[in-house]
């Protein structure tokens, strides 16, 4: 069965539970505060339903007849039969049924609910696992601002006043979003005097055109979605795809983050690695300018973070020249976090006092291995190289070559979605071989040094 989850006015209809213990008291909980009439009918009902005045409660046995005019039916007895022969008798008359604890007899089933006023949210898992529902349920809870009521009540206050105050229709919806994101970030309600400035800034912010057209700037913000598992991201950076307009991501990117992005979000990819180029950097560029032009809200999702060889900085300075406001929200970078996954860290007192992060592919190099190896050689400290996979043997060789002890300890690690990590040890001399015997492919992280050896 595929169960859509339908959001029906039930206000005023009329309900019928069948059954009065335990389960069905727990069904008719869940009911009430959507304003339904209820009516409880079984020859033996608990106290506490009969005491509510929510409920009219019928001790006496089920009758087909009862089914007349309700818009929904429970079933909650302890009697298979019974239940099936309602549920059999709701299926002919096109009405919708509950059966409880017996899915291939239901016409709909019960949502683990979040209600807060006007907030509704239901957590279905098609019956396979009423408990996953359940702790989804209370995870999503625990998120809600305590003032999630009269938030709610507020946003629809304002939109008649903005729609009358805000002509265009694009700008209108920014300011709504950018508001309930004030009012979910902060946990308020904003006075009248503060809504009312708003709006006016919005107004104001907007040039207007001989056309009448609104058109306004757009900004850019370049986020790091840190490395491996979608969590390792950080709260602004998650809030930043919560707003964004147009999101412009990578490679690297779990696919996970795209989901907290809005419905109505543009989502491009502009992916790239090495020699396989989805799009030139000039491109991505480009891409960013016309989306900002156009007023957009656009988020640059770049793995790990945009200014460790992220070309976060180049795109900064191509938007800053065109006059469009961007900012950067760091991420967590894998030329730490993906070592410290695998045990390695990059310092260690008494083995390592410093770590440097180096890129292992360096174009207009004449072998493309980076410049100012020989120096990095001399410096005691942890080498991290990013990038460099696919010339790990040529590296090793080169640091070798400068006199680094063939017998220093090297690691190359994998981060995974998941967030686990793959990792090959051994020594300078051998690494390279170990990877092509392991079959590991890019991209990866290559550590050299006296930590490289550490599994904590």
């Amino acid at each position: 069965m595929a169960y859509f989850p339908f959001f029906i006015d039930i206000e005023n209809k009329k309900g019928l539970i069948v059954g009065g213990g335990r389960i069905a008291a727990h069904k008719a909980e869940k009911v009430k505060p959507f304003g339904v009439k209820i009516t409880i009918i079984a020859p033996d009902i608990m106290d506490k339903l009969k005491q509510d005045p929510a409920f009219m409660c019928e001790e006496r046995p089920f009758v087909p007849e009862d089914i007349e005019g309700c818009a929904f039916v429970i079933a909650a007895t302890d009697d298979r039969g019974l239940n099936h022969r309602i549920s059999a008798l709701c299926q002919e008359k096109g009405i919708l049924v509950n059966v409880v604890d017996d899915k291939d007899y239901c016409g709909f089933l019960f949502p683990s609910l979040v209600k807060e006023g006007k907030l509704t949210a239901g957590i279905s898992t098609a019956g396979a696992s009423p408990q996953i529902a359940a702790e989804l349920r209370s995870r999503m809870a625990r998120e809600l601002p305590n003032q999630m009521e009269e938030i709610l009540d507020y946003l629809e206050s304002i939109r008649e006043p903005a729609k009358k105050m805000i002509a265009d229709d694009r700008i209108r919806a920014r300011f709504l979003k950018e508001t309930a994101q004030i009012c979910m970030d902060e946990n308020r309600v904003p006075d009248e005097e503060e809504t009312r400035r708003r709006i006016r800034d919005y107004c104001q912010s907007a040039e207007q055109t001989g056309l009448g057209k609104i058109v306004s700037t757009g900004m850019v913000t370049l986020v790091g979605a840190g490395c491996g598992a979608y969590d390792l991201i950080t709260l602004r950076g998650l809030n930043a795809i919560r707003r964004a307009e147009v999101l412009v991501y990578d490679d690297l990117i779990d696919a996970r983050l795209l989901d907290h992005a809005s419905e109505s979000c543009e989502k491009i990819y502009v992916g790239k690695r090495i020699g396989v180029h989805s799009r030139e950097q000039e491109e991505i560029n480009a891409i960013l300018i016309e989306h900002a032009k156009k007023g957009k809200r656009v988020v640059r999702l770049k793995g790990g973070d945009p200014f460790v060889f992220g070309r976060g900085s180049e795109e900064m300075e191509a938007l800053k020249a065109k006059e469009i406001p961007v900012t950067e929200v760091p991420g967590i970078t894998s030329a730490i976090a993906v070592p410290a996954a695998a045990g390695i860290p990059v310092t260690h007192r008494g083995k390592s006092r410093s770590f440097h992060v180096v890129t292992a592919h360096t174009k207009g190099t004449a072998d493309s291995l980076p410049e100012g190896l020989k120096e990095l050689v001399a410096v005691e400290g942890t080498l991290v190289f990013l990038m460099g996979m696919h010339q790990l043997s040529k590296l090793a060789g080169r640091l070798m070559e400068y006199g680094k002890s063939p017998e220093t300890p090297a690691a190359v690690v994998q981060g995974n979605f998941d967030g686990k990590t793959v990792s090959v040890r051994g020594t300078l001399f051998d690494i390279a071989e170990k990877v092509k015997e392991s079959g590991m492919q890019s991209p990866a992280v290559i550590v050299i040094g006296e930590t490289a050896e550490m599994e904590l």
